[in-house]
């Protein structure tokens, strides 16, 4: 069964995207640019660049898990909880 996404939902997605981005470029740049007298990215910018997204990978990965963690647990106390009211007494 797959599940359609609207056009206007597609687009706020992209919007998000976008920003999202543009927020890591615009981070890891001003942390790791600062020679602007060549036109030619050096080494060590190239270095700080990588780390600096893998870093922000790394961390939207780590929360994206505990995110899914705590639903699950939110899920487990709300079927735990509607089990115990189901119950006769």
């Amino acid at each position: 069964m797959a599940v359609q996404v609207s056009e206007s939902d597609q687009i706020k997605q992209f919007k998000e995207f976008l920003g999202t981005y543009n927020k890591l470029t615009e981070n890891c740049f001003m942390d790791c640019i600062k020679d602007f007298t060549s036109r030619e990215v050096r080494p060590e910018e190239s270095t700080c660049s990588e780390s600096c997204l893998q870093k922000y990978l790394k961390m939207t990965q780590r929360i994206s898990m505990r995110f899914q963690e705590y639903h699950i647990q939110q899920n487990e106390a709300l079927a735990a909880k509607a089990g115990l009211l189901a119950q006769p007494r």
